[in-house]
């Protein structure tokens, strides 16, 4: 290992400027901005490995610790930590929750990310895992080592079933071929080796024997009476003194292949998926491309670019490329069938290491020194605009439209482009003008470009490619029926005609202006730090701004009254002036959106689609698989493309996002129509209404009790939350239904909460407020059997009983206090045997308080059969129509107010009540009538 590092710092000083100018002077590959989907920070990053079908990306880190990422949300699921020193090696499994690890503990670990830990380890090798991997049909796992080693496990039977043996220095890595029974290893012995194991699949797995390869040995089926572990059960008769190896030919892992070619040790080879094609990186700084037939395997070509160690190389699964990254710090594309760079993506100061792809995506991951990143090599989306009845967009080169109405879908014409552009040459944008039949296409290619075509003006499709007038910008927009406007290099504004010449030059307002929107004739929409300006042209002024995160893509509804801004995670809706009326936050990457009208945005994240309304409320329509871009919403029907460009057309269901809509614009009919139509349910539900303040609606989405009762007192509904209170029978219910009804004036709800509570005193007050006499002597004698003195003294004193009072003064010792009651109301016998007791024990008589005591009775009471004037709620649209249908739909005038309880009198809904301070309740107002 020494002699390794050492032999790789002495490569470094010598590369340096020499390697850049030879990439200088060769011009094959540029340097572009990578499309970086998730970037972590952290140790080495030494192994990698995505899942088949979730966005997962296992690293393995120089630290010991293996990292469990979600790259779409950008989470870390799980970390583990089981390892002595680096891990080297990681994988998934194909089908089941395993992944399998390696590090410099000498140990292969099987994990179940499931159950969170370690399943088994598996021991054998002498030195340091470099790579594992899980076969993709067979219970498999290859690892390469130190050791000078590849070695095959049976993960079920944790054993080992084969031992390659052959390089004479470090096996840098190996796996196995995806379809074919053939192993690939890489070494610092400098050569590639290719193993043929399928001896070893005939031998330990005999159930994959086929009946191809079991009539080439002439041998019949397997005879079903064999005992099942039988050599005459896998091989059809018993075959004495005969040697599997021998019956098959050979061992049971052979060398098929040596390559040699590279000057110094192999860090990595790989096979094509489909090809017969191998690619290996090595010390010497060259990619190698090799390919085999039946018989032999030859080098086809080296790629040359790369100024250090050669970290790994792999083939894209898609398309003809090979990706290599190196110690230089740098990760390069390479083209097949050109044998050339077409791209280079650097880092100031981290050394990659390992590589992985996608195989179902376009997704690559790449492990550094300070963590790694997950990466595309070219935009996914494709180009496309509306137009009139469709949507007009570019798929392989070719623009194409696509007809709501009959899903016919026309390819109108070519626009293949010469190919001396470097760098990505797939359309960013594309851009309409309906009236002139013009096409503007956007390019990422040499730093921004532009191509303006004429359009077939009888719609038909041409298949010759068209001539088009080019031009270098970031951005090119229609400005009005006859002209463009560019934002070139410079960030200058070019307004110019379809001859592709400059009419207008003007500023825009901002210098660090990057991008241009269009918006209509005259007006453009300019993004800078931060801020998107609407410019007009005319003025050569900004005549509004809005702050917003970096913008992305604009979409504007049919009637130009609303715009949505799309930044990378957030939407934000403005007016026309660029007022905002609302702003959505994702956690997950926004990739498109459209109007439903001029109040519903729709857009599409990576795994959603949602809804937000032009205030702010937002939802979630429906989830999916792989992500789409929306090019029309019209109802329930959604049309988007995918990422291979074809128009798709999904039925979703947006009852909850016109339901709060309705209820927004206060079209109340069609709410009661949607809930009579509908399924709408849910805490979400229930929680929105509150908010906007309709819980009255959320009554007829509820069946929880507790729910209801909640909603009921919110709303004023008393006879609801009555019966919700009597199925729950809770303390702490009764006690708010009694406070909600106490403010309606219902008092026999209130009454019967009280008496629920066990809450005397008010009650008693309450007897005493409505009158009813009787009620508070039965008060009395339960405070008299409860021993409750000032209970006793309260009831008294409402019932103006002057001689239970005194009775209980005498009995409480407050003889005093006994002799100024009887004194005052007039009772001379018991006022003079007071007297006679107070002398006797040496104490004063109390002087009468005032010169003419008068009595103290309790004013009249407001006395009332029945309940009092009930509090008006007054029944709103939902309440009216829905009065029939709905359980306690109260058919007094007088709103929800009425109780509807069989032990109660029936309810007398009079007039509203005023406010309270209108209402006479302490009986100054003399006899029945009250306040």
């Amino acid at each position: 290992r020494q002699q390794r590092r050492a032999r790789s710092v002495s490569l470094a000083p010598s590369a340096g400027s020499q390697g850049v100018q030879l990439l200088a002077q060769s011009g094959q590959s540029a340097d572009i901005e990578m499309l970086t989907k998730f970037e972590t920070k952290s140790n080495r990053v030494k192994g990698l490995a995505f899942h088949s079908s979730r966005p997962w990306v296992l690293a393995s880190l120089h630290n010991g610790v293996v990292q469990l990422w979600d790259y779409r949300m950008g989470t870390l699921i799980d970390r583990f930590d089981e390892h002595d020193g680096p891990v080297r090696g990681v994988c998934f499994h194909q089908t089941q929750p395993l992944f399998v690890t390696g590090g410099d503990d000498y140990k292969i670990k099987v994990w179940n990310y499931k159950l969170r830990r370690c399943l088994f380890s598996l021991l054998g090798h002498l030195d340091y895992i470099r790579t594992v991997q899980f076969h993709l049909e067979h219970p498999w796992i290859v690892s390469a080592s130190d050791d000078q080693t590849v070695r095959i496990w049976n993960w079920q039977q944790r054993s080992c079933v084969s031992v390659l043996t052959g390089h004479n220095h470090y096996v840098m890595c190996a796996q196995f071929h995806p379809k074919d029974d053939l192993v690939l290893s890489a070494s610092l012995d400098q050569t590639v080796r290719v193993w043929d194991i399928a001896g070893l699949r005939k031998k330990t797995l005999p159930e994959t024997v086929t009946a191809e390869e079991r009539n080439a040995l002439n041998q019949p089926p397997p005879d079903p009476l064999a005992p099942p572990g039988s050599l005459a059960s896998k091989l059809g008769k018993s075959i004495p003194n005969m040697k599997v190896e021998d019956l098959f030919g050979g061992n049971d892992a052979t060398v098929k292949y040596v390559l040699e070619g590279h000057d110094r040790g192999v860090n990595w080879a790989s096979f094509h998926s489909t090809l017969p094609l191998i690619v290996s990186g090595a010390d010497d700084r060259q990619v190698k491309l090799w390919r085999m037939n039946e018989t032999k395997a030859w080098e086809v070509d080296t790629l040359r670019g790369h100024i250090n160690n050669v970290s790994c190389a792999l083939f894209h699964p898609k398309q003809e490329l090979i990706i290599s990254n190196s110690e230089d710090k740098s990760i390069r594309v390479w083209d097949m069938s050109k044998r050339q760079g077409v791209q280079t993506f650097r880092r100031e100061h981290d050394r990659f290491w390992i590589l992985a792809v996608h195989q179902e995506s376009n997704l690559l991951a790449a492990g550094h020194d300070g963590g790694m990143i997950v990466f595309k090599l070219e935009r996914e989306r494709p180009a496309f605009t509306p137009m009139q009845g469709g949507v007009l967009f570019i798929k392989d080169r070719y623009v194409r439209s696509y007809d709501y109405q009959s899903g016919k879908d026309t390819a109108l014409m070519s626009i293949r482009r010469s190919g001396n552009s470097g760098g990505s040459s797939v359309a960013r944008s594309v851009h309409f003008n309906e009236q002139e039949s013009m096409l503007l296409v956007c390019l990422d290619s040499d730093g921004g470009s532009y191509e303006l075509y004429s359009f077939p003006r009888d719609g038909r499709s041409s298949e010759q490619s068209q001539e088009c007038k080019r031009g270098a910008g970031t951005s090119a927009v229609f400005v009005a029926r006859q002209r463009f406007a560019v934002l070139d290099k410079n960030r200058q504004i070019l307004i110019k005609n379809f001859q592709n010449e400059v009419t207008k030059k003007c500023s825009p307002p901002h210098a660090t202006t990057d991008c241009m929107f269009p918006v209509g004739t005259g007006l453009l929409l300019l993004r800078s730090e931060e801020r998107v300006s609407l410019f007009d042209v005319q003025q050569r002024k900004a005549v509004a701004e809005l702050g917003t995160p970096s913008v992305k893509y604009v979409v504007w509804s049919p009637d130009n009254s609303h715009v949505a801004l799309l930044s990378k995670h957030g939407v934000v809706i403005a007016n026309k002036r660029l007022e905002q009326l609302c702003m959505v936050h994702e956690t997950i990457r926004i990739k498109s959106g459209a109007w439903d009208g001029n109040e519903v945005f729709v857009y599409s994240t990576l795994n959603h689609i949602k809804y937000c309304l032009v205030n702010g409320d937002n939802g979630i329509i429906r989830t999916l698989d792989v992500p789409v871009y929306i090019s029309r919403v019209s109802g329930g029907t959604i049309h988007c493309l995918d990422r291979e460009g074809k128009v798709r057309k999904m039925l979703v269901d947006v009852t909850e996002c016109q339901f709060k809509l309705s209820l927004h614009k206060k079209e109340f009919e069609r709410v009661i129509r949607i809930i009579k139509q509908s399924k709408l349910s849910g805490h979400a539900i229930i929680a929105y209404l509150q908010k906007k303040g309709y819980p009255q609606v959320a009554l007829h989405f509820v069946s929880d009790e507790q729910t209801r009762f909640n909603l009921a007192v919110e709303c004023g509904n008393i006879e609801i939350a009555l019966q919700a209170a009597q199925a729950l029978d809770n303390k702490e219910n009764w006690h708010r239904l009694g406070a909600e009804a106490l403010k309606h004036g219902n008092h026999q709800v209130v009454e019967m909460a009280y008496q629920r509570t066990k809450d005397m005193e008010k009650l008693s007050f309450l007897y005493l407020i409505t009158g009813n006499t009787d009620k508070l002597k039965k008060m009395l004698k339960i405070a008299e059997m409860r021993s409750d003195v000032m209970g006793r003294f309260h009831n008294a004193l409402y019932l103006g009983d002057v001689p239970e009072r005194v009775k209980l003064l005498i009995e409480a010792g407050h003889l005093p206090l006994a002799y100024i009651t009887a004194l005052t109301y007039g009772l001379t016998d018991q006022a003079e045997a007071l007297a006679a007791q107070l002398t006797a024990a040496g104490l004063p008589l109390p002087e009468p308080l005032t010169p003419e005591p008068k009595m103290l009775y309790p004013a009249l009471p407001i006395t009332r059969e029945s309940n009092w004037p009930l509090l008006t709620i007054s029944k709103g649209t939902f309440e009216r129509s829905l009065g029939a249908a709905t359980a306690g739909g109260g058919e007094a005038e007088s709103g929800f107010g009425a109780a509807a309880v069989v032990d109660l009198d029936d309810v007398d809904a009079g007039g509203g009540w005023g406010d309270d301070d209108d209402l006479d309740l302490d009986g100054g107002g003399g006899g029945g009538g009250g306040g």
